[in-house]
């Protein structure tokens, strides 16, 4: 993964983008060595946080929409969960899941969270919104911190 992450730093902003939307989409990868290297290689904070910010949120809308392709008999064979338990988390959904995208900065779960959204159909709006905040969040702090360094 060094070796990767080594190209997408030759890439400037357009490989931060890149490691930042397959490190938000359901594809393992971290996009922080590709941040902190294009930091200390002196590329603009702003912009990073821009095309990083950029990149996670559409990884993470590539989540929500494989989500949608899902079926409610997928869930009940393969993953066990009962139908009732389904459709009550829809209803929780509905009421105020869309902004449960907040937590999408989170490693591993984020993926899950942004996948889970398509599949109750949160609204795609407010999900966004919320994917958005949450990554921003995320980016600026790790810029913040790379800074100090």
């Amino acid at each position: 993964m060094d070796a990767f992450s080594d190209i997408l730093i030759q890439y400037g902003y357009t490989g931060m983008f890149v490691a930042a939307f397959i490190a938000g989409s359901v594809f393992p990868f971290s996009s922080e060595a590709v941040m902190a290297g294009l930091q200390l290689a002196g590329l603009e904070p702003i912009s990073l946080l821009i095309w990083g910010t950029a990149g996670n949120v559409a990884g993470s809308m590539f989540n929500y929409w494989v989500g949608t392709f899902g079926r409610m008999e997928w869930i009940e064979k393969y993953l066990h969960v009962k139908k009732e338990k389904v459709e009550k988390t829809q209803r929780w959904m509905e009421e105020k899941g869309a902004w449960m995208g907040v937590l999408c900065f989170l490693p591993i779960l984020g993926s899950v969270i942004a996948v889970t959204l398509g599949f109750m159909r949160a609204n795609p709006l407010v999900s966004f919104i919320a994917i958005f905040v949450g990554k921003l969040i995320r980016y600026a702090v790790l810029i913040y911190t790379i800074t100090l360094i």
